[in-house]
Parts: structure tokens; C-alpha cells; sequence
């Protein structure tokens, strides 16, 4: 049985219910992570936003501490109860609770129960997942259920367009025929958003631009990552039958908008929750190496050491980042 030291990244509560966490490098066994069967040997973890607030006690969480933070990983299987993940098995786990309930990714070693494990299908790299991560995963549900409600072309507004969603998606969008809008508050990263497929860039619309029920019909589909004012306004702009994925509030929880554009143009609002259940997540990560697979990954990817981690979030929390950023540990 596997019971070498390795090094984590955990969480620690602060001084005070008033105090944020204090992250730091911890040496630790396999017997000290979250109760699981299988044991595995962490290559990559992603940064998601959901991990930098997480770093910053901001948003309830984490609400036990220790944890080591990291809601997705990709690795090899040391050792498992389930026969059907031999060790050496490169697997990827993202969702569960890891890195807030339980103990997740920002280590050299991670245990989760067993049914919990997504063998890697081919022909991704434990940094393909890694890269894609919850954020790839989020981009293709949104895709999958957008395609399912019969949107096969058109316009495609994408908002929050530098985030690990976004980007991911802009390029998966523009792979399947889509033509891509990217809309971002970044002026600066224009040439990145038409390096990743997107063929136009618009900023957000103003907080104090007026909403009306409905607005000249510009979209047949949107990926939102905003919420609040940005998604009301763009659900307004959407062309019958038009189609809405929803699955992040950056710009606010509440959502100002009527039942106009839904009884007269016949618009759909998708709610997406990556936690999905086992069968499909099975379903779309084969669909993440096939025919969503993206082809400019690399572009929106940057890998770091563990070392940089820390600042590294903080950047994240501040908004100061772009695409994807991974965290190498192997």
C-alpha cells in the first residue's frame, strides 16, 4: 500500500471568522486526504473561479478546514477497489465536491471514491484534460444540450468570452460551423478571442442601457458566463427558436427579464450543471475527444508550477487572467 509524503496545497481557516483562509504547502500521506477507494497520482489540476474564491473564503465554499482546494485533476490510477481502473489508468475527476466538500486536485496525490472516476478516452492527454477540465466539460454540456434543441448554425453571442468556459467554447463553436461573437470587457484580448475562432469581438452592454422585452433579433444562440443584466439583454436579442445556455452569475444571480421573448419568439433558456451524472459525463467526454474536440486548446492554456499557484489565483480573483491555467504536479 502506497504511503509516501507528498505535498499539497491546503487551506487553512483563518484567525478569525472575519479572516480569509491561509493557503500554504503541507506534507502529507495518503491516509491524511478525504475517505475513497482509489488512489491516484495527480499529472495536472485546472484553476477554475470557483478555486480562487474558494481561496479567498468568499462564497461559502469551503466550510471545513483543512481542504485542499482544486474542483477538477487529471492523473494515473495507483490503486482502486474498482477492478475496471487498473493502476496506470489515466483517468480525470472534476465535480463531487472535490476541492470544497473534499479534498481535490491541488496536490501530488488525490483519493475519491471510485464511482467518482472518468477513464480518459482517447485520444486526449492527461493535459487535454486537464486543459479542458470543468471548464471544457461546462463548454460542451452547453453545446450538447444547445444542439439537442435543434441549433445547428448560426450567430452565437458568447459572453465573459476570456474565461476557461468561453474561450474553450468560442473555439469548439467555431469548429462545429458556428459563427462567433465574443463579447468582453477586454479590449486588449481581441487577438486572442479571433485566434480561438471567435470572428467578431463586442464589449458588454452598459449596466445602464435600458432593458425592453424584446430587442432587434441578432442571436440564434448564446453562451453566458455573466448573468444578471448581459443575459437578460441578450436573451431580448435572440431570433425565434433561438437558444440560451446558461451557467455562471459573474455579473449577478438575479435575472431582469419577462416571459416576452419566450411566448413570442419561442426562445429556450438552458440551465447548465456540470455535475453531472456519471452516464452522461461519460457521454460528453467522449464527445470532448471526438467531434467537439477542440483544435486551439493550446492557445487558451497556460501551465504553471505548484509554486506559482498561489499568485496565480489571486490573479484569477482579480479578474487579471485569460483562458485556461493549469497546474502541473508530475
Amino acid at each position: 500500500m502506497f504511503n509516501d509524503e507528498f505535498l499539497a496545497y491546503r487551506l487553512h481557516a483563518g484567525a478569525s471568522d472575519k479572516e480569509p483562509p491561509e493557503g500554504r504547502f503541507d506534507t502529507l500521506r495518503p491516509d491524511l486526504l478525504s475517505p475513497g477507494d482509489t488512489l491516484i497520482k495527480v499529472a495536472y489540476a485546472g484553476l477554475n473561479y470557483k478555486d480562487a474564491l474558494a481561496s479567498a473564503g468568499r462564497g461559502n465554499i469551503i466550510r471545513a478546514y483543512p481542504r485542499i482546494g482544486g474542483i477538477d485533476l487529471s492523473g494515473t490510477v495507483v490503486h482502486s477497489a474498482d477492478p475496471a481502473l487498473a493502476a496506470g489508468t489515466p483517468v480525470v475527476v472534476h465535480g463531487f465536491g472535490i476541492g470544497a466538500d473534499n479534498d481535490g486536485g491541488y496536490a501530488q496525490y488525490a483519493r475519491v471514491p471510485h464511482d467518482w472516476v472518468l477513464p480518459l478516452p482517447t485520444p486526449l492527454t492527461l493535459l487535454d484534460a486537464a486543459a479542458l477540465g470543468a471548464a471544457g466539460y461546462t463548454a460542451a454540456l452547453s453545446l450538447h444540450w444547445m444542439e439537442h434543441c435543434g441549433l445547428t448554425s448560426g450567430d452565437i453571442l458568447v459572453t465573459g468570452a476570456t474565461g476557461g468556459v468561453a474561450s474553450i467554447a468560442i473555439d469548439m463553436l467555431s469548429n462545429r460551423g458556428f459563427r462567433v461573437v465574443a463579447m468582453s470587457g477586454k479590449s486588449q484580448a481581441e487577438a486572442y478571442l479571433r485566434q480561438l475562432g471567435a470572428a467578431e469581438v463586442i464589449a458588454p452592454v452598459e449596466e445602464s442601457t435600458p432593458l425592453r422585452p424584446l430587442i432587434s433579433a441578432r442571436w440564434d444562440g448564446v453562451v453566458d458566463s455573466v448573468g444578471g443584466h448581459q443575459l437578460a439583454h441578450a436573451i431580448a436579442c435572440l431570433r425565434p427558436d433561438g437558444v440560451a445556455a446558461a451557467f455562471g452569475n459573474a455579473g449577478g444571480a438575479e435575472l431582469p427579464t419577462t416571459v416576452i421573448p419566450f411566448i413570442l419568439r419561442g426562445v429556450k433558456l438552458l440551465g447548465i450543471n456540470a455535475n453531472s451524472p456519471m452516464p452522461l459525463r461519460r457521454q460528453i467526454w467522449q464527445k470532448l475527444a471526438t467531434e467537439y474536440r477542440p483544435t486551439r486548446l493550446a492557445a487558451a492554456t497556460r501551465v504553471i508550477e505548484p509554486e506559482e499557484l498561489p499568485r496565480a489565483l489571486a490573479a484569477m480573483l482579480a479578474r487579471d487572467s485569460i483562458g485556461r491555467c493549469v497546474v502541473k504536479f508530475s
